[in-house]
Protein backbone atom coordinates (compact mmCIF):
# COMPACT_ATOMS: atom_id res chain seq x y z
CA UNK A 1 0.00 0.00 0.00
CA UNK A 2 2.96 2.68 0.88
CA UNK A 3 4.60 2.09 -2.26
CA UNK A 4 1.57 2.20 -4.28
CA UNK A 5 0.96 5.68 -2.23
CA UNK A 6 4.53 6.83 -2.80
CA UNK A 7 4.57 5.92 -6.76
CA UNK A 8 1.37 8.44 -6.75
CA UNK A 9 2.92 10.99 -4.84
CA UNK A 10 5.37 10.98 -7.30
CA UNK A 11 3.55 11.14 -10.12
CA UNK A 12 1.91 13.87 -8.78
CA UNK A 13 4.97 15.91 -8.12
CA UNK A 14 5.88 15.54 -11.43
CA UNK A 15 2.53 16.80 -13.29
CA UNK A 16 3.01 19.92 -10.65
CA UNK A 17 6.41 20.50 -11.36
CA UNK A 18 5.58 20.30 -15.56
CA UNK A 19 2.75 22.91 -15.07
CA UNK A 20 4.35 25.11 -12.17
CA UNK A 21 6.03 28.69 -13.54
CA UNK A 22 9.49 28.68 -12.92
CA UNK A 23 9.82 25.23 -11.95
CA UNK A 24 13.25 23.31 -12.31
CA UNK A 25 12.90 20.35 -15.17
CA UNK A 26 12.91 17.32 -13.64
CA UNK A 27 15.49 14.93 -15.27
CA UNK A 28 15.36 11.49 -13.95
CA UNK A 29 18.15 10.54 -15.69
CA UNK A 30 21.10 13.13 -13.60
CA UNK A 31 20.09 11.12 -10.37
CA UNK A 32 21.69 8.10 -8.76
CA UNK A 33 19.14 4.43 -8.99
CA UNK A 34 18.31 4.50 -5.28
CA UNK A 35 15.18 2.66 -5.99
CA UNK A 36 13.18 -0.13 -4.51
CA UNK A 37 13.04 -0.81 -0.58
CA UNK A 38 16.73 -0.91 1.79
CA UNK A 39 17.31 -2.15 5.51
CA UNK A 40 20.04 -1.91 7.73
CA UNK A 41 23.19 -4.05 7.27
CA UNK A 42 23.56 -4.70 10.89
CA UNK A 43 21.31 -6.29 13.04
CA UNK A 44 20.87 -5.76 16.92
CA UNK A 45 18.68 -2.73 18.90
CA UNK A 46 18.50 0.39 17.39
CA UNK A 47 21.40 2.63 17.95
CA UNK A 48 23.43 5.42 16.30
CA UNK A 49 26.74 3.60 15.89
CA UNK A 50 26.17 -0.08 14.74
CA UNK A 51 29.73 -0.73 15.19
CA UNK A 52 29.13 -0.55 19.38
CA UNK A 53 27.18 -2.30 21.84
CA UNK A 54 24.10 -0.81 22.78
CA UNK A 55 23.46 1.77 26.07
CA UNK A 56 26.73 2.87 27.44
CA UNK A 57 28.79 0.85 24.59
CA UNK A 58 28.32 3.18 22.48
CA UNK A 59 30.74 5.69 24.14
CA UNK A 60 28.80 8.47 23.31
CA UNK A 61 31.10 12.13 23.55
CA UNK A 62 28.24 13.31 26.54
CA UNK A 63 29.05 16.12 28.74
CA UNK A 64 29.56 15.25 31.97
CA UNK A 65 25.56 16.79 32.96
CA UNK A 66 24.11 15.19 30.31
CA UNK A 67 25.94 11.54 31.08
CA UNK A 68 24.15 12.06 34.23
CA UNK A 69 20.89 12.51 32.88
CA UNK A 70 21.68 9.22 30.71
CA UNK A 71 22.99 7.50 33.61
CA UNK A 72 19.22 8.22 35.35
CA UNK A 73 17.75 6.94 32.33
CA UNK A 74 19.54 3.43 32.65
CA UNK A 75 19.22 3.44 36.66
CA UNK A 76 15.29 3.83 35.47
CA UNK A 77 14.90 1.52 33.09
CA UNK A 78 16.89 -1.28 35.65
CA UNK A 79 13.92 -1.06 37.97
CA UNK A 80 11.81 -1.68 35.40
CA UNK A 81 10.94 1.96 34.08
CA UNK A 82 10.95 3.28 30.49
CA UNK A 83 13.68 6.25 31.41
CA UNK A 84 14.07 8.70 28.52
CA UNK A 85 12.44 5.93 25.74
CA UNK A 86 9.37 6.78 27.45
CA UNK A 87 8.37 9.02 24.31
CA UNK A 88 8.73 6.64 21.81
CA UNK A 89 7.00 3.56 24.38
CA UNK A 90 3.94 6.21 24.23
CA UNK A 91 3.79 6.25 20.19
CA UNK A 92 5.26 9.95 20.12
CA UNK A 93 7.60 9.91 16.90
CA UNK A 94 11.49 9.70 17.31
CA UNK A 95 12.37 11.51 14.30
CA UNK A 96 16.27 12.14 13.02
CA UNK A 97 18.15 10.26 13.64
CA UNK A 98 16.21 7.42 14.10
CA UNK A 99 14.35 8.07 10.48
CA UNK A 100 18.01 6.47 9.17
CA UNK A 101 18.43 3.90 11.03
CA UNK A 102 16.24 1.64 8.84
CA UNK A 103 14.95 -0.54 11.99
CA UNK A 104 12.21 -1.14 9.12
CA UNK A 105 12.68 -0.52 5.89
CA UNK A 106 12.76 3.08 4.04
CA UNK A 107 12.60 4.11 0.28
CA UNK A 108 13.72 6.95 -1.44
CA UNK A 109 11.49 9.04 -3.70
CA UNK A 110 13.15 12.20 -6.08
CA UNK A 111 11.94 14.92 -7.34
CA UNK A 112 13.15 18.36 -8.82
CA UNK A 113 12.67 20.27 -6.01
CA UNK A 114 12.88 17.52 -3.04
CA UNK A 115 14.13 14.12 -1.70
CA UNK A 116 11.78 12.19 0.43
CA UNK A 117 12.85 9.21 2.44
CA UNK A 118 9.73 7.28 3.18
CA UNK A 119 9.19 4.80 6.64
CA UNK A 120 7.30 1.71 6.86
CA UNK A 121 7.89 2.84 10.50
CA UNK A 122 6.86 6.43 10.26
CA UNK A 123 4.47 6.40 7.61
CA UNK A 124 1.96 9.47 8.52
CA UNK A 125 6.10 11.59 8.80
CA UNK A 126 8.01 11.09 5.53
CA UNK A 127 11.03 12.98 5.49
CA UNK A 128 11.55 16.04 3.31
CA UNK A 129 14.88 16.95 2.22
CA UNK A 130 14.94 20.05 -0.07
CA UNK A 131 17.18 20.46 -3.00
CA UNK A 132 16.02 23.19 -4.45
CA UNK A 133 18.47 26.03 -3.12
CA UNK A 134 16.58 27.62 -0.38
CA UNK A 135 18.12 29.24 2.77
CA UNK A 136 16.68 28.24 6.06
CA UNK A 137 13.30 29.20 7.17
CA UNK A 138 12.76 32.22 9.92
CA UNK A 139 9.51 31.01 11.59
CA UNK A 140 9.66 26.88 10.91
CA UNK A 141 8.31 25.42 14.25
CA UNK A 142 10.62 22.52 15.54
CA UNK A 143 9.80 19.34 13.63
CA UNK A 144 10.15 15.47 15.00
CA UNK A 145 12.11 15.01 11.50
CA UNK A 146 13.77 18.66 11.51
CA UNK A 147 14.05 20.95 8.61
CA UNK A 148 16.68 19.12 5.99
CA UNK A 149 18.29 21.12 3.19
CA UNK A 150 19.99 19.00 0.74
CA UNK A 151 22.76 19.51 -2.51
CA UNK A 152 23.33 16.43 -5.08
CA UNK A 153 26.43 16.43 -5.78
CA UNK A 154 28.45 15.07 -9.07
CA UNK A 155 31.36 13.88 -7.82
CA UNK A 156 33.02 13.07 -11.00
CA UNK A 157 31.95 15.32 -13.48
CA UNK A 158 29.88 12.55 -15.49
CA UNK A 159 27.21 14.89 -15.95
CA UNK A 160 25.36 12.39 -13.25
CA UNK A 161 25.05 12.83 -9.04
CA UNK A 162 26.56 11.00 -7.16
CA UNK A 163 25.76 11.33 -3.65
CA UNK A 164 23.76 13.65 -1.39
CA UNK A 165 24.70 15.55 1.09
CA UNK A 166 22.12 16.66 3.99
CA UNK A 167 21.86 19.48 6.88
CA UNK A 168 19.09 19.04 9.05
CA UNK A 169 17.98 21.48 11.81
CA UNK A 170 14.89 22.74 14.02
CA UNK A 171 14.88 19.27 15.98
CA UNK A 172 12.04 19.41 18.51
CA UNK A 173 13.16 17.99 22.18
CA UNK A 174 13.55 16.08 23.81
CA UNK A 175 14.91 13.40 21.62
CA UNK A 176 17.21 10.71 22.62
CA UNK A 177 19.60 8.49 19.97
CA UNK A 178 18.66 5.45 21.17
CA UNK A 179 16.15 2.99 23.53
CA UNK A 180 18.60 3.69 26.46
CA UNK A 181 18.23 7.06 26.51
CA UNK A 182 21.71 8.51 25.17
CA UNK A 183 20.12 12.60 25.01
CA UNK A 184 20.07 15.55 22.74
CA UNK A 185 20.34 18.87 24.55
CA UNK A 186 17.52 20.43 25.33
CA UNK A 187 18.25 23.81 23.83
CA UNK A 188 17.12 22.17 20.62
CA UNK A 189 20.20 23.33 18.20
CA UNK A 190 21.58 19.59 17.38
CA UNK A 191 22.58 19.84 13.79
CA UNK A 192 22.79 16.13 11.91
CA UNK A 193 24.94 16.21 8.77
CA UNK A 194 24.95 13.12 6.42
CA UNK A 195 26.57 12.35 3.35
CA UNK A 196 24.37 9.19 1.32
CA UNK A 197 26.00 7.59 -2.12
CA UNK A 198 26.17 3.93 -3.36
CA UNK A 199 28.90 1.46 -2.55
CA UNK A 200 31.34 1.65 -5.74
CA UNK A 201 31.65 -2.28 -5.92
CA UNK A 202 28.12 -3.02 -4.89
CA UNK A 203 25.09 -0.90 -6.38
CA UNK A 204 22.61 -2.91 -3.55
CA UNK A 205 24.72 -1.00 -0.88
CA UNK A 206 23.92 2.84 0.03
CA UNK A 207 26.18 4.62 2.74
CA UNK A 208 24.89 7.40 4.90
CA UNK A 209 28.17 9.06 6.65
CA UNK A 210 26.45 10.60 9.53
CA UNK A 211 27.76 13.55 12.06
CA UNK A 212 25.90 15.33 15.13
CA UNK A 213 26.88 18.13 16.60
CA UNK A 214 25.41 19.40 19.61
CA UNK A 215 25.88 20.78 22.96
CA UNK A 216 25.41 17.58 25.05
CA UNK A 217 28.05 16.31 23.29
CA UNK A 218 32.12 17.06 24.05
CA UNK A 219 32.78 16.99 19.97
CA UNK A 220 30.94 16.20 16.70
CA UNK A 221 29.99 11.76 16.95
CA UNK A 222 30.55 10.73 13.02
CA UNK A 223 29.02 7.20 11.96
CA UNK A 224 28.51 5.55 8.98
CA UNK A 225 24.99 3.88 8.82
CA UNK A 226 24.81 1.06 5.71
CA UNK A 227 21.75 -0.17 4.15
CA UNK A 228 21.32 -3.40 2.01
CA UNK A 229 18.50 -3.35 -1.27
CA UNK A 230 16.07 -5.99 -0.79
CA UNK A 231 15.59 -8.37 -3.92
CA UNK A 232 11.72 -8.31 -3.29
CA UNK A 233 10.23 -5.77 -2.47
CA UNK A 234 7.40 -6.29 0.64
CA UNK A 235 5.43 -3.19 2.34
CA UNK A 236 3.90 -4.26 5.51
CA UNK A 237 2.42 -2.03 7.77
CA UNK A 238 3.93 -0.82 11.51
CA UNK A 239 1.18 1.22 13.38
CA UNK A 240 2.72 1.99 16.88
CA UNK A 241 -0.48 2.47 18.48
CA UNK A 242 -2.13 -1.06 17.38
CA UNK A 243 -1.32 -3.44 20.42
CA UNK A 244 0.71 -1.43 22.26
CA UNK A 245 -0.25 -1.96 25.93
CA UNK A 246 1.70 1.11 27.65
CA UNK A 247 -0.29 3.29 29.12
CA UNK A 248 0.94 6.77 29.90
CA UNK A 249 -1.04 8.82 33.60
CA UNK A 250 0.53 11.86 33.83
CA UNK A 251 4.70 11.69 34.17
CA UNK A 252 4.26 7.96 35.06
CA UNK A 253 3.78 4.71 32.69
CA UNK A 254 2.06 1.80 33.36
CA UNK A 255 1.27 -1.58 31.16
CA UNK A 256 -2.36 -2.91 30.58
CA UNK A 257 -2.36 -6.83 31.56
CA UNK A 258 -4.16 -8.88 28.48
CA UNK A 259 -7.14 -9.36 30.62
CA UNK A 260 -7.25 -5.50 30.66
CA UNK A 261 -6.36 -4.27 34.25
CA UNK A 262 -3.32 -1.07 34.88
CA UNK A 263 -0.08 -3.06 36.09
CA UNK A 264 2.70 -1.39 37.68
CA UNK A 265 5.91 -1.73 35.48
CA UNK A 266 8.20 -1.29 38.38
CA UNK A 267 8.14 -2.85 41.95
CA UNK A 268 6.84 -0.15 44.64
CA UNK A 269 4.56 1.95 42.37
CA UNK A 270 1.77 3.63 43.29
CA UNK A 271 -0.86 3.22 41.46
CA UNK A 272 -2.74 6.77 39.53
CA UNK A 273 -4.09 9.89 41.08
CA UNK A 274 -7.86 8.83 41.09
CA UNK A 275 -9.66 12.13 41.88
CA UNK A 276 -12.12 13.00 39.36
CA UNK A 277 -13.48 8.82 40.31
CA UNK A 278 -16.16 8.12 42.11
CA UNK A 279 -14.17 5.83 44.54
CA UNK A 280 -16.69 5.84 47.43
CA UNK A 281 -17.42 2.20 48.91
CA UNK A 282 -19.67 -0.14 47.93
Amino acid sequence: MLHRISIAATALATALLMTAPGARAYDESKYPDWSGQWRRVEGGPPRYDHSKPYGRGQQPPLTEEYRLIHEASLADQASGGQGLYRTSARCIPMGMPWQMYALFPIEFVFTANTAFVLSEIMTSQPRRIYTDGRAWPEDQEPLFTGYSIGKWIDQDGDGKYDALEIETRNMRVPRIYDQSGIPFHEDGEGIIKERIYLDKADPNILHNEMTTTDHALTRPWTVTRNYRREKKTIWTENNCVEGNDNIAVGKEDYLLSPDGYLMPVKKGQKPPDLRYFDQAQK
